[in-house]
């Protein structure tokens, strides 16, 4: 009798967020990446439920990567009885870190401002949960090589490839009595700035393939000549540019393109502030971990005295007081939290103002409804209307397009067994589950939230 493994879609199954594979094998249960639900509330509400399996009984937690939507419910399954081993990257686990400690503070505040306004719902309003959650998180990291088969069990290997996207990324091969589980995780792409291309898996019986912009191809703009001409605007209209920034490599990335711009005489000098203290301690881990990107020591350095970084709220406060035109990047790339938003409820009912919002933007989040035409944005229990110019790029997401992951599976040498589309929106995972088809005759599937499948290994 062949036995079966139980994969749970607790996450990222019809939509972009909340990342959570949990695989009931034989031998352990492990879950691949723990990620917290942002935009749509009725996805967020997920984050406050009790999760789906006992947390003691995971014995193993495997991350792609450091994004909050990978990792940030980790906290909450640590405060609900998880105990064991966390294991990624050095770079991932040291980003995580970053981000957890900045999500609980930002919950943490976020609770204290609603119950002294009083707009929230729920009396007394709560973190979900706070930074002492994330100090016992964080004791159970353990960091792995990368290229290296790891041998958890007589039946259980494991190995993380790296794979662009952020730093830290990669993709994550199972090995379960001898049948191949692939989880893509985040796939980055072949033409990142900073970062190598991405490796590409041989073999997978079971892959776990993200979709997210499984329907389109990045758009054939010159991204430097719109940040150029919004720079230029901003100046010439005595405005503010505020660009929503994620704080992992998308931060570093309009960085490395606006210092270059202004090496090349295309974008004048204008005060650039950063106010991201997240994306400041990033800064750190690209200095630890040089040889995860292509910047080397001299332009990393040379590129940083460039910019004006924000250290404290205070200096947040005088930099909207400040009446001069400037940019400022702040957190978060999808406006839905942090320090971005309290430039905008001063910034936003303003013409002179623009956003430029530089990623992708998840259904439910301020910054999709910016890029759809709301009139009006809610902050903080306030509405404000939208006067501000609103701008996109979109050719500077760390994702593979449908293209990139076409190609991600070309070196395949057999076929899988089974597909399973996850990471993206229903319409992306569609549209890429017919051109998997079209193009090598494998059959793909879409798994829905909370969805429990059994696979024969």
């Amino acid at each position: 009798m062949k036995n079966l493994v139980n994969i749970h879609f607790l996450g990222a199954a019809g939509t972009v967020t909340g990342s959570k594979f949990l695989l009931e094998t034989p031998w352990m249960n492990i879950l691949v990446d723990c990620g917290l639900f942002q935009g749509l509330k009725e996805l967020r509400e997920f984050n406050w439920k009790a999760f789906p399996f006992p947390p003691e009984k995971i014995d193993l937690i495997l991350l792609t990567h450091g994004h909050l939507d990978h990792t940030g419910y980790l906290p909450k399954l640590v405060k609900e009885g998880f105990k064991n081993d966390i294991l990624g990257t050095s770079p991932t686990l040291a980003i995580a870190e970053i981000i957890l400690t900045d999500s609980a503070r930002i919950q943490e505040e976020d609770a204290r401002r609603a119950n002294e306004e009083h707009y929230s719902v729920h009396q007394p309003a709560l973190p979900l949960y706070d930074e002492k959650d994330v100090e016992q998180t964080i004791r159970l990291f353990k960091s792995v090589r990368t290229e290296e088969w790891i041998d958890i069990s007589e039946k259980v290997k494991l190995r993380f490839r790296r794979n662009a996207h952020i730093l830290g990324a990669t993709f994550i091969e199972l090995n379960l009595n001898g049948k191949i589980f692939v989880f893509s995780g985040d796939i980055g792409r072949k033409d990142d700035l900073l970062l190598e291309a991405p490796l590409q898996p041989q073999y997978a019986d079971y892959l776990f393939l993200e979709s997210t912009y499984g329907d389109r191809l990045h758009p054939q703009e010159d991204a430097d000549s719109i940040l150029a001409s919004a720079i230029n605007n901003t100046i010439s209209r005595r405005g503010t540019l505020i660009i929503p920034g994620f704080a992992v490599e998308r931060l570093q990335t309009l960085m490395y393109k606006i210092y270059s711009g202004y090496q090349k005489n295309k974008i004048p000098r204008i005060p650039v502030y950063i106010d991201s203290p997240m994306g400041n301690e990033v800064f750190k881990v690209f200095s630890r971990y040089m040889s995860w990107h292509k910047l080397n020591t001299e332009d990393f350095k040379k590129m940083k005295k460039f910019f004006r970084i924000i250290t404290s709220y205070k200096d947040t406060w005088k930099t909207i007081e400040d009446p001069q035109p400037k940019v400022v990047i702040a957190g978060s790339g999808m406006v839905t939290g942090g320090r971005v938003l309290t430039y905008l409820r001063f910034y936003l009912e303003k013409p002179e103002t623009t956003v430029l919002l530089v990623g992708f933007q998840a259904e439910g989040t301020k910054g999709r409804q910016l890029q759809e035409g709301v009139p009006d944005v809610k902050i903080f229990g306030k509405y404000y209307q939208v006067k501000a110019e609103i701008k996109t790029i979109n050719s500077l997401s760390a994702h593979a397009d449908q293209a990139g992951l076409l190609e991600w599976l070309s070196e395949l040498q057999a076929d899988p067994i089974r597909i399973f589309l996850v990471h993206g929106e229903k319409k992306a995972a569609d549209v890429l589950r017919v051109k998997i088809k079209d193009q090598d005759a494998w059959h793909a599937e879409i798994p829905h939230l909370g969805e429990t499948i059994s696979l024969a290994v």
